[in-house]
């Protein structure tokens, strides 16, 4: 369910540059404990961009709906970090290893902003390789283009690097943004640091690694009443752009072996 952001989230996010190769923060978001026993158990990696507007409990409740016999649970290890910072943070191994996660979904791979200098993908391999150890899928979540920046391909690009070395699914959501702005341009995604999603955007990625996750069409899934932060048509609008995208940019297209939720 969608819920009202708290200040300190705000403020974080404002001091906080998560997108490239800008710093991270080690500020405390959303996190728990490992789930109980759940059908399908989700972990989360990342920084602000998989915190922000909710994101985490979208997927959750977007496989729920396609999902509903089934149970849901999902965590966001605590702290945003790059991945390179995670791999050695103690708290993010015991969470990875407290269980076997359905999915894995790892964000925050540092690039580099200018696209002039490389960054270490070694940290996000072991990361796929440990969450593999654990009987998960895991899932690359590239981030979208910052605002009126060419750049989707170069960070989709890196992933799939990434995954061409040690196997993992890769979430087409940059692309998903392009074309939304193609198709909408009215239609904004950013906050107004053109950096980070604002809902209408957190819901667009959301819907790229549901269907990631469950090889179901965006197109098929129903409304999402709950998620009140964006309103119906705009999620209509935003089902469409995210169907579309995975006729044309296949998720499994990097982990065809891996199976569906």
């Amino acid at each position: 369910m969608m819920a009202p952001m708290r200040a300190w989230v705000l403020v974080a996010l404002a001091l906080a540059g998560c997108g490239g190769s800008q710093g991270s923060s080690e500020n405390a978001a959303p996190s728990g404990p490992p789930p109980a026993a759940a059908d399908i158990p989700l972990l989360f990696m990342g920084n602000s961009h998989t915190s922000a507007n909710d994101l985490t409990g979208m997927v959750a409740e977007m496989v729920r709906a396609a999902r509903p016999t089934r149970t849901v649970a999902f965590v966001e290890a605590p702290g945003w970090m790059f991945l390179e910072e995670r791999i050695t943070h103690a708290p993010s191994d015991e969470l990875l290893r407290s269980q076997n996660w359905s999915f894995v979904i790892l964000q925050a791979q540092k690039y580099s902003s200018s696209g002039l200098f490389e960054y270490s993908t070694a940290e996000a391999e072991e990361f796929v390789r440990r969450a593999r150890e654990q009987r998960a899928v895991p899932i690359l979540f590239p981030e979208w283009p910052r605002r009126g920046i060419d750049e989707t391909r170069r960070i989709y690009d890196l992933h799939v690097s990434i995954a061409q070395r040690e196997v993992a699914c890769v979430a087409p959501i940059g692309q998903a943004w392009d074309l939304s702005l193609q198709r909408h341009p009215a239609l904004e995604l950013h906050a107004s640091d053109g950096n980070h999603s604002n809902p209408a955007g957190a819901f667009l990625a959301a819907l790229m690694l549901f269907a990631t996750m469950t090889g179901v069409s965006p197109s098929d899934l129903p409304p999402l009443p709950r998620v009140t932060a964006v309103d119906l048509p705009t999620q209509a609008l935003l089902r469409a752009v995210a169907a579309e995208t995975v006729q044309m940019w296949p998720p499994h297209a990097w982990c065809p072996s891996d199976p569906y939720a």
